[in-house]
């Protein structure tokens, strides 16, 4: 016996002492238990003394933890699970994130503030945790997921479902070879197996261990066509990351982006017909912008129905060497925000933020040392966020209130719904919320499109015919710690929130628009969930006539 189990049957054994009855028990409700904790880092610490060996990890134990489970020499303990888990906030959002870069290939774009390093796509730098990741493994899609699934795994984390973040560059200008093979070796490592082509590496995903439920990419605004639109959905994307950054064309034109700002409506428009989840990202303090000018811009990103993303990230503006904005700043024709100014910037953006946003980030992993101008506060989300406490400033972003460890079985929660306008048409936004609406369990994104609102509907041309008519779900999702598929767990997910949610989406669709048929915009691992509540896969989306 090593080190390892010894520590875990030492721990195991003070847990069952009567006078920890009491505190187990709330181990249970609550995920790791801060007393728990205390007392298996002092009994870490007599051990390493008691045999002279260092400090035994968390990850050690684990693995030692579940070497005994298997050769039933202890019991499970959902508590002890809890607490060597490392990073639980990685498998809190009910899913986990695995990002891979491609490959370094050229950008059309010519932005002012984006840096291009050597043997990197365009705007990533080295140091960034993913880009070290891929660099070690010379950008090989496979290795990349197989490995982030494996360390997930190896600190405690269900890698049942996996959003998979393709991260580098314009992701539509690259080959339509490159991108196919890109996306099979990514399901491949997530398969664990082989394939022949992308289409059978999809289909063995669909009953894999490592389910793929979405795909989110990153591309430029003007970049997106009805055809590249067929590509991704060929592809398995479920989600498209806009570089918009900002929306007056007299600061595009001055970053020399090469777009306009109509092109971010159209792709937008195009996208959410489509049935694809929108992410845009901003970028405030931009040259020729203001703090008041930035404030603009967001108000009309949040209130304007030609944006209204699903999904925001904000990458404050920073100046790195080998990029036309670090000339204009030594020639000091550039300033950057203070921090006090971009952290009051940054509360305002959250106090007006829709509730049906989900703001992902508001800083950009750059490593401090290349930041020559601009913040260079890593844990900027997390100064934010005291600030406005401290203030009694709400953020209602979908984040904020994600239910995460928070969840109590017994509480009652409550269904909600928001309607708003958006690219020529109708959104509704269905949620599983808590009475005062601070607690997120679970929610759901209904598009009625517009060409269901246009006079004569039947005239306009549609990327996928099979869409005619036809109610879209965007996006379903229900939060709390992962769980493995089928499992059980003092969390929200596998309760049924899910099942109901579409169920009131197919009663809004026909009832009160007179639509036979809904379609939802599936990531691969998630079709086998919608063909048991009678959905078929159909043109890449899964389709069901509504009763």
């Amino acid at each position: 016996m090593n080190i390892y189990e010894i520590t875990i049957l030492e721990f195991l054994k003070t847990l069952r002492q009567p006078q920890n009855k009491a505190s187990l028990l709330r181990g249970r409700q609550k995920f790791g238990a801060e007393k728990e904790k205390k007392e298996l880092a002092k009994l870490k610490m007599k051990i390493a003394k008691k045999y002279k060996v260092s400090l035994p990890s968390n990850i050690a134990l684990l693995k030692a933890f579940r070497k005994l489970l298997t050769e039933k020499k202890i019991k499970r303990s959902k508590l002890l699970e809890n607490i060597l888990r490392t990073r639980p906030v990685r498998s809190l959002s009910g899913i986990v994130n695995v990002s891979v870069l491609t490959k370094s290939y050229p950008c059309p774009g010519k932005c002012i503030f984006c840096p291009s390093e050597a043997g990197l796509p365009k705007s990533y730098v080295s140091g960034e945790p993913a880009v070290e990741r891929a660099k070690s493994l010379k950008f090989n899609p496979y290795t990349q997921v197989k490995g982030r699934i494996e360390t997930l795994e190896s600190q405690g984390h269900f890698v049942d479902k996996v959003e998979l973040r393709i991260i580098g560059g314009s992701f539509s200008f690259y080959p339509k070879k490159y991108k196919t093979w890109f996306l099979k070796r990514c399901f491949d490592g997530a398969n664990l197996k082989k394939s022949k082509n992308l289409k059978e590496s999809q289909k063995i995903n669909e009953k894999a261990k490592h389910r793929i439920v979405g795909i989110s990419i990153e591309t430029r605004p003007d970049l997106i066509t009805e055809k590249e639109i067929k590509n991704l959905r060929g592809l398995g994307v479920t989600m498209v990351e806009l570089g918009i950054q900002t929306v007056f064309d007299d600061v595009f034109k001055y970053s020399q982006t090469g777009q306009k700002i109509t092109d971010a409506i159209k792709a937008i428009k195009l996208l959410k017909d489509a049935g694809f989840k929108i992410m845009c990202q901003m970028m405030p303090n931009l040259p020729k912008s203001t703090i008041e000018k930035d404030k603009k811009a967001f108000k009309e990103i949040f209130n304007n129905e030609n944006f209204k993303p699903d999904w925001l990230k904000i990458y404050p503006c920073v100046v790195l060497r080998k990029t036309k904005l670090y000339n204009l700043w030594k020639a000091k024709k550039y300033k950057s925000y203070s921090d006090k100014s971009l952290i009051s910037l940054i509360k305002y953006i959250k106090s007006i933020c829709p509730f049906w946003i989900r703001i992902a980030r508001i800083y950009r992993d750059i490593p401090k040392q290349k930041i020559v101008s601009g913040s260079k506060i890593s844990n900027l989300r997390e100064v934010v966020q005291k600030e406005m406490k401290d203030e009694r400033i709400i953020c209602h972003c979908i984040r904020c209130r994600e239910i995460k460890e928070r969840y109590n079985p017994k509480e009652k929660i409550y269904l909600f719904r928001q309607d708003y306008l958006a690219s020529k048409g109708k959104e509704i936004f269905l949620s599983f919320e808590n009475k005062n609406k601070t607690k997120l369990f679970s929610f759901l994104r209904l598009r009625i499109p517009s060409h269901i609102f246009e006079k004569d509907e039947d005239s306009i041309p549609l990327i996928f015919p099979v869409l005619k008519k036809a109610a879209i779900i965007r996006e379903i999702h229900t939060f709390g710690r992962t769980l493995q598929i089928g499992g059980k767990g003092l969390t929200p997910q596998h309760r049924g929130l899910g099942k109901k949610l579409v169920k009131e989406a197919e009663k809004i669709a026909k009832k009160e628009f007179g639509l036979n048929k809904i379609a939802v915009i599936s990531g691969i691992g998630v079709r086998r969930y919608f063909k048991k509540i009678g959905y078929k896969l159909k043109d890449t989306y899964m389709m069901k006539k509504i009763k």
